[in-house]
């Protein structure tokens, strides 16, 4: 089993934000998308659509509020993510996993949802 995708619900205003951002940061592209009865976009790594983004009204915007905390995909190098971030001034803090060398970075996206980004630690 794996997680197969993860779904961000944000109003209309912020739908090309979300995109832009998950774009920017994360490396992702827009990709084929079902015709839905609703907008939205699918975001791909390769050939697997990682994030999918559908457009709600505000009062069914929640964000990270609820069940929902966070999404985390795990990447070979943190340093450029933490670039980008940087670049782009996006409040991000980081963490270590207790004996497991792992560095976690998170930060949310314009629509709030959590993000984070984990890798083995540098050691250069």
């Amino acid at each position: 089993m794996h997680i197969d995708h993860v779904n961000i619900k944000a109003t209309a205003e912020l739908l090309e934000k979300v995109r832009d951002f998950h774009c920017q940061i994360l490396g992702l592209e827009t990709g084929p998308r079902p015709a839905f009865g609703d907008r939205g976009y699918w975001l791909y790594a390769g050939d697997q659509a990682l994030i999918h983004l559908t457009e709600c009204s505000a009062d069914r915007a929640t964000g990270s509020q609820g069940a929902f905390d966070h999404f985390a995909l795990r990447v070979p190098e943190l340093s450029p993510f933490i670039r980008r971030l940087q670049d782009a001034d996006v409040e991000y803090h980081e963490s270590l996993v207790p004996g497991t060398g792992l560095r976690q970075v998170f930060f949310r996206d314009p629509a709030g949802a959590r993000v984070e980004i984990q890798g083995l630690v540098d050691t250069t």
